[in-house]
Order: C-alpha cells, then sequence, then structure tokens
C-alpha cells in the first residue's frame, strides 16, 4: 500500500458526498405526501432511522480502512489476473459486484448471525426515503467478504468499492410509495414495488425480492415475488422502541440467550447458523412467521409534547452538522478524538431515540454529553472558534435541558 492510498481512499465517499441529495429528495416525498394526502414520516421513526443511518457511517468511518487493506492484499499478493479499467472490467465488476450483494443480501436473510446485523434496515414499520437511510452499524464488517473474490480476478480495489458505492446509492430511490410499477423497467431493473415486497412482513412477502439493482437475480433464483396488495412493513415482531443502540443490539441478545438456553453446543452453535425461527427441539423447534391481522394490527407509536419534538429536530440539526464534520474532516483529528467524537455521535443518536421513547433521563444525558462536546470541540477545532462552538452548545443544552425536564412529556 503506497503513501497516497488512503487519501485516495476518502475521495471515494460516495455516500457521504450524496446526503445533501438524500435530505432533498426526502424533502421532496415530505412534499409528494402532503399533496397526495398519504401521511407516509412519522417523527419519531424518522429520528430512529436517521440515528441508525449515522452510526453507520460513524462506524464505518473507523472500519474503511481495514475493508481497504482487505482487498488491497488480495489483489498485490493472490489475484489471479490483472484487468485494466476498461469499460468491460468496469461493466464486469458492476455485474459481479451486484450479484454477490444479491448473495449476502439472500443469506443475511437465512442466516441468523447475519440477520443479526441486517435486521436494522428492516425494522421501520414505515416506507419511505428515510427507510433507506436507516443501516446496521455492523453490517459492513460481514458484507465486505463476499467481494474478495472480486479483487482476487484482478480488478483493482478502488474499482470494486465505486462500483459498491454506487449499487447501494441506486438503492435509495426504491424506498418510497410515491412511485407505483414501472413497466418494462420492472422485467430488469429493482423497482419501489419490487423492494416494496422486501420489506414486507406478511409470509408471502418474507425473504424475496433480495436484489440490489437487477431483479433478474431474484428471477434466475426462485426468490421472485410480484407486489399484489400492499405490504404491512415491519419485522414480524415489532422492535418497540426508537432507540437505535437498542435497534443495532437487541437480535444480539436474543440469539445470546437462546444459545444460553440451549443444552448442547452443538444447538448453540446452530443458534448462530439457522435461519431466523429456528429453535432446538427441546425449545419446541421452527417458529415461523404467522400473518398479521390489518383490521387490527396497529403501528408502534408513541406521544411527546410538541416542546420535546422542538428540542428532538433542534437536536437533530446539530448532530447532522457534527456527524458532517466528522466524516469530513475525520483524516485532520487526532486518532483519540476521533473515538471520542465518534462515541459521542453515538451517544447522541440514542438520546434522541430514548427522547421519542418519551424518557426523561434524555435531558440529563443531553447536559453530560454536551460538557464533553464542548471539550472536544476546543480541542479539536482552533482558537476563538472553538470557544464559540462550544458555548453555543453549552448554552443550547443548558436551555433545552431545564425547558424539557419542566414541560410536560404529552401534549
Amino acid at each position: 500500500m503506497n503513501g497516497n492510498t488512503p487519501r485516495n481512499f476518502d475521495r471515494m465517499e460516495y455516500i457521504a458526498l450524496s446526503i445533501p441529495l438524500f435530505f432533498l429528495l426526502i424533502g421532496v416525498e415530505l412534499a409528494w405526501s402532503a399533496w397526495s394526502g398519504r401521511k407516509v414520516y412519522r417523527f419519531n421513526d424518522f429520528i430512529a432511522n436517521l440515528g441508525c443511518g449515522i452510526g453507520s457511517q460513524v462506524v464505518g468511518a473507523f472500519t474503511k480502512t481495514v475493508v481497504f487493506a482487505v482487498y488491497l492484499y488480495v489483489y498485490d499478493h493472490w489475484r489471479l489476473f490483472t484487468l485494466g479499467t476498461s469499460v468491460l472490467t468496469w461493466v464486469l465488476t458492476f455485474l459481479l459486484v451486484d450479484v454477490l450483494y444479491y448473495w449476502f443480501h439472500r443469506l443475511s436473510h437465512e442466516v441468523n448471525f447475519l440477520w443479526a446485523a441486517h435486521i436494522v434496515h428492516h425494522q421501520s414499520e414505515e416506507y419511505n426515503l428515510s427507510v433507506a437511510l436507516r443501516q446496521s452499524w455492523w453490517q459492513g464488517l460481514f458484507s465486505f467478504w463476499f467481494y474478495a473474490p472480486i479483487a482476487l480476478l484482478g480488478v483493482h480495489p478502488l474499482t470494486i468499492l465505486t462500483v459498491g458505492a454506487f449499487v447501494t446509492l441506486y438503492q435509495f430511490w426504491i424506498h418510497t410509495k410515491a412511485l407505483d410499477k414501472l413497466g418494462p423497467l420492472e422485467w430488469a431493473l429493482n423497482t419501489p414495488s419490487h423492494h416494496r415486497v422486501h420489506h414486507g412482513s406478511d409470509p408471502k412477502y418474507i425473504d424475496r425480492n433480495h436484489a440490489g439493482t437487477l431483479i433478474i437475480w431474484d428471477k434466475l433464483f426462485g426468490t421472485y415475488q410480484p407486489e399484489e396488495e400492499e405490504p404491512i412493513y415491519g419485522i414480524t415482531t415489532p422492535l418497540r422502541t426508537w432507540d437505535p443502540m437498542r435497534a443495532n443490539f437487541h437480535y444480539w441478545g436474543e440469539l445470546r440467550a437462546l444459545a444460553k438456553q440451549s443444552s448442547t453446543f452443538r444447538d448453540k452453535v446452530l443458534v448462530y447458523l439457522k435461519p431466523p425461527g429456528w429453535r432446538p427441539k427441546e425449545l419446541g423447534g421452527f417458529v415461523g412467521p404467522t400473518a398479521k391481522d390489518r383490521n387490527t394490527y396497529r403501528k408502534f407509536d408513541t406521544t411527546v409534547s410538541r416542546s420535546w419534538v422542538i428540542i428532538a429536530a433542534t437536536q437533530l440539526i446539530l448532530l447532522v452538522l457534527i456527524t458532517a464534520y466528522f466524516l469530513f474532516e475525520q483524516a485532520t483529528i487526532p486518532v483519540l478524538w476521533q473515538w471520542v467524537l465518534g462515541g459521542l455521535i453515538l451517544w447522541w443518536v440514542m438520546e434522541l431515540g430514548v427522547m421519542m421513547d418519551n424518557q426523561r433521563w434524555a435531558f440529563g444525558s443531553m447536559m453530560i454529553r454536551s460538557v464533553i462536546l464542548a471539550i472536544v470541540i476546543a480541542m479539536i477545532v482552533p482558537g476563538m472558534l472553538a470557544f464559540a462552538l462550544g458555548i453555543i452548545v453549552l448554552l443550547l443544552a443548558g436551555g433545552m435541558s431545564w425547558f424539557g425536564f419542566r414541560r410536560s412529556t404529552v401534549p
């Protein structure tokens, strides 16, 4: 790996660079929602989705170098061929990335330890563009191994990462109800209609339509399901919290508890390798999904006061700005303070989630976290700017904490 590799790799952060476009399109979808009279967003769900997405980007900022190093090692030491940067190489790389994404995605629904990471993306009971941002904090640590064989074939890691980023970016726009079926495009491409099926918790929709860009993989490998009635979105057992921290750890806890109840070592291991719903015979055997009654089904929801919503919205704006600074200036921040700031961001998204869960202790947490954040700002931002930003952070946090404690938790 030469000295320029980290700098070049930073230029590949297409997903982070696309964040302004994501928010613009979410705004367009909100306008469509108001115009059509279809309510597709809830603020608490939006907070949870963004919290998961922000956490995913922060964790990814610390793991991207490892991912690149693995690909580069395979390319430098084990590649069978050396492919250039011709159009044919890019097309071949796209097809390989897309089909390997299909298999990783499919296995993430069929193997419990992979599902424990991927489940985060399916927890929302809504279906809108913010759901596309609801990503696991840990899935990237499992997924990148599936693409290592492409480096073995002689494709440069930067090409793999670039194509992989665009396959991921493609999937943003398909998380919407605003577009119906798209005619001939439905045959070859993954579309909103196809992906709505994938997010359904109805038994006939579960584990269907795993495609990234091309739906032909599902048709070829027998996992295709056309959209009939609109799905009931989410997972079979709703999460019942807006806390991104719990969202990312809850299924791991369930697997650990199930393994602990299993009496044999073999079953303890199988808990992590079998599909979701599998249980040892001594614990009742496989439990399949059941259909939800559309007449009685109600989405999980909580109610907080209008003042809490205003506080959470203000904090979210600050969080997005701090996260953007972290993502784009990470290379200029000392390593110790990178870890501290990354940890504070994860703490922050948890804090907003529990606020939406109607937990008053979130305001005490806000004050403590803001004091630490002001100290970090003083350490990484130069001169008077650091002093001014620290004062602003503390004044906002102090005012909001006092106001939040005094206001009722319900309208």
